[in-house]
């Protein structure tokens, strides 16, 4: 029983496991780690400006003119996340975007949310423009085994192991594993 908790109810783990399984092939098919790192770039650039910490008894207060322009960046950022996970044709201009906003954060934005939003955008927008999309054959080739390779058109044609052997004289001579002793192929020794 404690080994199995859903061991009671018949067709949870199954449920769970297609679950888990739709939301891997769901977040395979984007650049979900971008969308992550570019939506949390934004909370921390909104929160800052708005919150009032006390450290010890003493008010630290970052409300300033920058309300406005951290408010816009931050919500920009969060919409731009959100965008990577079901827009991927847009990322290279999403990842542009999120980098640029997350630069400009630094000034205008509390040192863009006191470092923790400039870095989370920089990471998210880097990966962003770094995504490639899987190809089409991507899940069939990590499934498959590899088929052994023939060549259409090269029945009866020596291959490389059968060239050596007529050039070294040897069966499983090559370059490599030549006798020293032996002469070469001038006849030289």
């Amino acid at each position: 029983m404690i080994n199995e908790p859903f061991g009671t109810l018949p067709g949870v783990r199954d449920r769970i496991d297609g679950t888990r399984r739709r939301f891997r092939i769901w977040r395979g098919g984007r650049p979900f780690w971008a969308g992550v790192f570019t939506l949390l770039a934004g909370a921390p650039i909104i929160y800052f400006p708005y919150v009032h910490i006390t450290l010890k008894g003493v008010a630290v207060a970052l409300a300033t003119t920058a309300g406005a322009a951290s408010l816009i960046i931050g919500i920009l950022l969060m919409t731009l996340g959100v965008t990577l996970w079901f827009h991927q044709q847009v990322r290279v201009f999403a990842g542009v975007a999120g980098l640029l906003l997350s630069l400009v954060s630094f000034p205008l934005a509390n040192f863009g949310g006191l470092f923790f939003g400039l870095f989370f955008g920089l990471v998210g927008g880097s990966l962003a423009c770094a995504w490639d999309p899987p190809s089409p054959g991507a899940e069939e080739q990590h499934t498959a085994a590899a088929p052994s390779v023939t060549v259409p058109g090269n029945e009866g044609n020596p291959t490389a192991d059968d060239l050596a052997r007529q050039v070294w004289g040897q069966p499983d001579a090559g370059p490599c594993r030549r006798d020293v002793n032996a002469p070469d192929a001038r006849g030289a020794p």
